[in-house]
């Protein structure tokens, strides 16, 4: 066993790697190749055989790890592709990657939520404004059914900001008053920091599953680095 801090190759690209890395990696059962978890979604087997998505990585059992994209769930669902890794018979939703695009959806809602008892996140258009245009922002969150004017205002501020937030266009502005204990919330920053880093992982593993905002927001120019791709970004 590699000691800490040890390089080790890293499968197929030759970058090195410690062994702390490596051991936070696992091989998608769909393409065989090895890639961090942060870019994977966990599937465990339930008590009746039917496969469970394990976004916090909890449940018992062996991990059964996919690439976070929306093809490569259908393929493993489609092919049996859980069942052959197992080596044992478990069902698979045809729609299973509909429930984790759901989940994802879920979780980010509520740590955004945590994010405002923690005070890492403001919403209102003026508190909004100010943490993007002074680039404290690492996401700016628009409620889909909010005003154009303000929105391509704060969208504007976002694009000249450095460094630029990623936009995640995704709730109506109830879902969000809901989730923040807000009235009629439209404009939400959630500010950078270790809170917004980890958010962060998993707006990744939603993008291979849906857009993260409309496209019409971005048709008069291009959205904000890392609103189409937070991978890139």
């Amino acid at each position: 066993m590699a000691a800490a801090g040890t390089r080790t190759p890293a499968p197929g690209d030759g970058t090195p790697r410690t062994h702390a890395e490596a051991s936070r990696e696992s091989r998608d059962l769909v393409s065989g190749e090895v890639r961090p978890r942060e870019r994977l979604i966990r599937f465990a087997a339930g008590p009746d055989g039917e496969v469970t998505p394990d976004l916090a990585g909890r449940l018992p059992g062996r991990g059964l790890w996919v690439a976070a994209d929306r093809a490569s769930v259908e393929a493993a669902a489609r092919k049996g592709l859980f069942s052959r890794a197992a080596k044992a018979r478990l069902k698979a939703d045809p729609a299973l990657a509909d429930l984790v695009e759901r989940l994802l959806m879920r979780r980010l809602l509520d740590g955004l939520g945590l994010a405002r008892r923690a005070g890492e996140l403001v919403f209102g258009f003026e508190k909004v404004l100010a943490a993007v245009s002074g680039g404290r922002a690492a996401w700016l969150v628009e409620a889909l059914d909010g005003s154009p004017d303000g929105r391509r205002k704060v969208l504007a501020a976002a694009r000249k900001a450095s460094p630029a937030p990623g936009v995640a266009g995704l709730w109506t502005g109830e879902e969000l008053s809901l989730a923040l204990g807000g009235e009629n919330v439209i404009h939400t920053a959630f500010l950078a920091g270790r809170a917004s880093d980890r958010w962060t992982l998993d707006v990744q593993r939603l993008s291979g599953f849906r857009p993260l905002a409309p496209e019409s927001w971005f048709e008069a120019s291009p959205p904000p680095p890392g609103t189409t791709d937070p991978a890139q970004g």
